[in-house]
């Protein structure tokens, strides 16, 4: 990526979120919190998909349910564009457990539990490019200029 990847990060629109109908209203807050859209779209993960992109948490206790939660219905995956976009979009979205999530994020609104928590963000910008390259190729990478 020849853009500094500091401007860039990546999130999903988890499947409970995408079933629940509330893509489009995450979407509007993804917009209003300043970020540009760089790709985005609406897919279903293969069970081995969901591996490969979970595969660090592959020794966790939670990580077969994380499995197949994410491959249990469509999501949408998103490259976000906006100055200091990792920690802007972590700050959106909120604190993982819902109850615990400040006013006015999204897990707050949109989330029904720790598990289903209806977004994903990349937690550091080396996460970000590895997590974008993973479901983007460089042509699918829309530059807003």
């Amino acid at each position: 990526m020849s853009e500094q990847i500091g401007n860039l990060t990546f999130g999903i629109i988890k499947p409970d979120a995408v079933r629940a109908g509330k893509t489009g209203a995450i979407i509007q807050r993804i917009t209003d919190g300043g970020f540009r859209i760089r790709a985005m779209k609406l897919i279903r993960m293969t069970r081995e998909e969901a591996e490969g992109f979970y595969a660090v948490h592959r020794e966790r206790p939670f990580f077969a349910g994380l499995v197949e939660f994410m491959s249990s219905a469509p999501c949408v995956v998103l490259a976000l564009e906006r100055d200091g976009a990792v920690k802007a979009w972590r700050d959106l979205m909120g604190a993982t457990d819902p109850a615990k999530a400040d006013a006015g994020t999204i897990r707050k609104e949109f989330a029904a539990s720790i598990g289903e928590n209806a977004v994903h963000g990349s937690d550091s910008e080396e996460n970000a490019r590895i997590e974008i390259a993973y479901f983007f190729s460089q042509l699918e990478l829309v530059n807003s200029e």
